[in-house]
């Protein structure tokens, strides 16, 4: 599939529905943007309690401190995992922030694989983190993946790292498929889209 072919599809598209998500053309959509080289899916953290950001008294080691998953958010990180296994698509490695919400999200869509919390998907909302720092770190791993190809990654970050590595927003629970850009450009290249199969 030509990139232009991709991009006049993914406008089309727009963000998908479960019944286009359990379609053939779809799956196959799905497996051709994880399939290229270096490929990652960014997920943002599933739908949570109400609020923004978290609580004055945040801690990062106390999930009581934060803003945690709602019982959608819940059951919509379990459709997703549940999803990409039925069409083979097994990630080679799964990142997480180390935010509560972003692990548990990564925990229930891939119950039987190891999550590895990473500082770099952290959120840097409210003054956390290093954002400069933190987006470097990313965008150096992206790049050693497209060198370096073993399969599509999965990380879970934070609306905040998405935007900021892609220009582009994304909802709860909604993924884009990306991948290094050419060198020197700081953005990611954004192969497609989906909410999940919700």
């Amino acid at each position: 599939m030509t990139n232009l072919l991709r991009r006049r599809l993914l406008a089309q598209m727009g963000t998908l529905s479960l019944s286009a998500m359990a379609s053939p053309a779809w799956s196959q959509t799905m497996r051709h943007w994880l399939s290229v080289p270096g490929a990652v899916l960014l997920v943002r953290h599933a739908q949570t309690e109400s609020g923004i950001g978290d609580p004055d008294h945040f801690r990062l080691d106390d999930c009581s401190t934060q803003r945690n998953l709602s019982d959608e958010g819940r059951a919509d990180s379990r459709a997703w995992g549940q999803w990409l296994s039925a069409q083979g698509l097994r990630p080679s490695a799964v990142r997480s922030s180390q935010w509560c919400r972003c692990l548990e999200t990564a925990r229930l869509m891939f119950p039987s694989q190891q999550v590895q919390p990473w500082s770099a998907l952290n959120s840097y909302f409210q003054g956390h983190g290093d954002q400069a720092a933190q987006l470097r770190q990313a965008r150096a791993e992206a790049a050693r993946l497209a060198r370096e190809p073993r399969g599509f990654e999965v990380w879970v970050t934070h609306q905040v790292v998405i935007t900021d590595l892609t220009g582009q927003y994304t909802s709860m629970g909604e993924a884009l498929a990306a991948r290094a850009a050419s060198p020197g450009d700081q953005a990611f290249a954004v192969l497609g889209r989906s909410r999940g199969p919700r």
